[in-house]
């Protein structure tokens, strides 16, 4: 009987190596011509917070933040987050 091979991944050591999570916010504010201050008042969050997530320097996701955005601005969560697998990223 042959054993089975387990279908995961080891995981790398460096997080840059586990590929990249993009953040689309600023390129769904242009493309529906909404400004930050816009967005800020819709969704009731600060624009310091808003300016984080456009600019990808969060470093965790908060899904109550998610799911306001995707309201306010009427989109997927697809159409928000991006994952870029390692290999792309360099």
């Amino acid at each position: 009987m042959r054993k089975k091979e387990n279908p995961l991944r080891q995981l790398p050591p460096n997080s840059e190596e586990r590929g990249e999570i993009k953040i689309r916010l600023g390129e769904i504010l242009e493309k529906k011509n909404i400004s930050m201050n816009q967005l800020s008042f819709r969704a009731e969050m600060q624009r310091t917070q808003l300016r984080n997530y456009r600019d990808n320097k969060v470093q965790r996701l908060d899904i109550d933040i998610l799911k306001r955005l995707c309201y306010v601005l009427d989109c997927d969560l697809h159409d928000l987050i991006e994952y870029i697998p390692p290999q792309e990223t360099k």
